[in-house]
């Protein structure tokens, strides 16, 4: 069993340096995310990583990913829900209807 919360915890090392690369004022997605390391079908696994991603140093902009659709989907993670979209507005990315404005 250990072993394997080792793997866990190296994806997840890959995960939160990749979202640590998206500028401020932009967003990404859970599936460009694992797309970038390999995972076409691991956009999951990226979400449970931005889950724990609250404790990594340094700090993980989780609120920087959305879902496919630009949805702020892991918004529920955040103490208050709100706060997701508070930080994405400070940096100047629009929302409206907890999702993002002309997400590409």
């Amino acid at each position: 069993m250990k072993a394997e919360s080792n793997n866990k915890e190296n994806i997840y090392e890959v995960i939160f340096e990749i979202v640590r690369l998206v500028p401020r004022g932009r967003v990404t997605s859970y599936g460009a995310v694992a797309a970038a390391i390999g995972l076409k079908s691991g956009a999951r696994l990226v979400g449970y990583a931005m889950h724990a991603a609250g404790a990594a140093k340094p700090k993980v902009p989780a609120h920087r990913v959305v879902n496919s659709k630009g949805r702020l989907t892991g918004k529920h993670h955040f103490n208050p829900p709100e706060k997701m979209q508070q930080l994405l507005e400070k940096e100047g990315v629009k929302v409206k209807d907890d999702a993002v404005v002309d997400f590409n």
